[in-house]
């Protein structure tokens, strides 16, 4: 059984409309500074809009082990070299949970952003398909 996590089609495409948004201002802005500013914040949320898109699914589990994807390649980690870990941390006053896959030479750190489910759901499904 395979089981896939990835950022929410409908954030993607909201990211993609601010992406588009923020590029009309940018050529409607008056000043160089404003123009700077605003192309500034194009690049990084057309970034985010590309890495969403091109990094579906982010997280593939089966029973050969789990696939993160990134940007340019896609991660294999057998299930006998990752330990699967919640861990909560504090910000702003509330609490936010990340699922940590911790393998021999690397950490991979998920958020809800980038799963759409919750870490802890997740975390649950990955120890049940852990042969």
């Amino acid at each position: 059984m395979t089981r896939t996590w990835s950022t929410p089609a409908p954030l993607v495409a909201v990211a993609w409309v601010a992406a588009l948004a923020l590029a009309f201002a940018t050529l409607l802005a008056d000043d160089n500074a404003g123009r700077l500013l605003i192309g500034l914040a194009t690049l990084l949320v057309t970034y985010l809009a590309v890495f969403a898109t091109i990094a579906r699914p982010r997280l593939t589990a089966d029973v050969n082990g789990l696939a993160v994807r990134g940007f340019a390649s896609t991660t294999r980690l057998p299930w006998h070299e990752v330990k699967v870990k919640l861990q909560t941390t504090r910000r702003l006053g509330r609490e936010q949970q990340a699922l940590e896959l911790d393998a021999d030479d690397r950490l991979v750190v998920l958020t809800k952003l980038d799963l759409g489910a919750e870490p802890e759901e997740v975390a649950g499904v990955l120890h049940a398909l852990r042969p």
